[in-house]
């Protein structure tokens, strides 16, 4: 999704939460340290769906990395230029902080400052199954103007390989925020021809 929206021209406001560093560590064994955020970032997104390092070529001049303690950044106000924001993916204790309004952090306090100003939040949460109580405040999300959007790959787009359905996820957030992609084959009213985007 990174490198989707960074090729569609759009700069982008990063924030890594902690539980997000704990979760890319443990499944691609990267670590991301804000001392060394571009580096790391580099060689996350170098790599494609399967683990392949230098799969693919990533120029990070369109980002700007902001500490997730840091609450003076500038995503946390609503005077600083923001389209929207996009998270992904969400876990249950992100969808429930950002559902209860909290600001323990950036990355809640970001959500927070976007829902306010009436600006597109794009929630991807990745667990299941999922509980009454997460269902609930992906309703209340729903009711404050989100758009919540399952990280749950289709294989009627297509898929011959793991990174096309990582990219159907990724076009699905990227199609909620009304960004323009070719990530996946889109539906032409016609069966068959599950083939990549034309």
């Amino acid at each position: 999704m990174l490198r989707a929206l960074l090729a569609a021209g759009e700069s982008v406001d990063l924030v890594v939460s902690r539980a997000s560093r704990l979760t890319l560590l443990d499944e691609t064994g990267i670590a991301f340290r804000d001392a060394h955020w571009r580096d790391d970032l580099r060689e996350w997104l170098s790599r494609g769906a399967d683990g392949k390092p230098d799969t693919f070529t990533v120029d990070l001049d369109g980002v700007r990395h902001w500490a997730a303690g840091d609450l003076a950044a500038g995503p946390s106000s609503g005077s600083y230029p923001s389209k929207g924001m996009l998270i992904v993916p969400a876990s249950t204790a992100c969808v429930a902080g950002v559902a209860l309004g909290l600001s323990k952090d950036l990355l809640q306090r970001a959500a927070s400052v976007t829902l306010k100003e009436g600006r597109t939040l794009v929630v991807a949460v990745r667990e299941t199954p999922l509980n009454g109580q997460t269902l609930r405040h992906l309703v209340t999300l729903d009711d404050a103007g989100a758009t919540v959007v399952p990280a749950s790959p289709a294989f009627y787009a297509g898929a011959t390989h793991i990174q096309d359905l990582v990219d159907f996820v990724a076009g699905r957030v990227l199609d909620a925020a009304g960004v323009e992609h070719r990530l996946y084959r889109r539906w032409k009213g016609e069966l068959g021809g599950g083939s990549r985007p034309d």
